[in-house]
């Protein structure tokens, strides 16, 4: 049994926003995520984010858990959170382990040995969201969204999403190629912490465009 608490999460998250490394060709790709998560919100009171990565089972799952938390942490209503594959197999669980070390906590939803669906929330919210592995285009992701590839091959074998609002193209290390290996809990942490960084660094633009002369609690 993992322990978690709402102190372990907040801690990891706000380290990760310190800590992150950005270029500023990235800052000004998570700019433009933020620019348009704002023009949503301003013009539609709501906004859809599907993050995309080919099986649906590492990248993208993190990416749509951190993005929760990030927005619950700035206190950002309205802001819902997807993610999908262009191929489904299953919510893998090694990211599920570096979710649960990392604070969240995961109950079964819905078992199957192949792809189980799991509810996921964290200490200190009654909020949830679904994880499991799916197509981008699945009946539990709404649209129309925002659709943020987060691999280089979901990219390039999703050369137009429908559905899509906006694209934008994220990508980060897969962290499949440290699996069986020594250094695997590692590479699973330093990519969450990647993520949970930059989803600090675009949800904390969004909550200032809002909240400029306030402070998060």
């Amino acid at each position: 049994m993992i322990n978690t608490t709402k102190k372990n999460i907040i801690e990891f998250f706000e380290n990760a926003g310190k800590d992150v490394k950005l270029s500023e060709e990235r800052k000004e790709l998570l700019y433009s995520i933020s620019d348009k998560i704002i023009e949503e919100l301003e013009d539609r009171d709501k906004v859809n984010l599907n993050f995309i990565c080919t099986h649906n089972s590492r990248r993208s799952q993190m990416t749509q858990v951190w993005s929760f938390f990030a927005s619950e942490y700035f206190n950002l209503e309205n802001i819902n959170h997807f993610s999908g594959g262009t191929e489904t197999t299953a919510f893998h669980r090694n990211t599920v382990k570096c979710l649960q070390k990392n604070g969240f906590i995961f109950n079964v939803d819905d078992f199957s040995h192949q792809n189980p669906r799991y509810l996921i929330s964290f200490p200190g919210t009654k909020k949830s969201i679904l994880g499991f592995s799916k197509l981008y285009d699945d009946n539990n992701n709404s649209y129309p969204y925002l659709a943020i590839t987060t691999c280089d091959s979901a990219d390039e074998n999703c050369p137009f999403i429908p559905d899509a609002i906006q694209r934008f193209h994220l990508p980060y290390v897969d962290p499949k190629i440290a699996d069986n290996t020594d250094n695997q809990i590692e590479k699973y942490d330093q990519t969450s912490k990647q993520i949970a960084g930059e989803m600090y660094f675009i949800f904390e633009e969004v909550h200032r465009a809002f909240y400029e002369n306030e402070t998060i609690d």
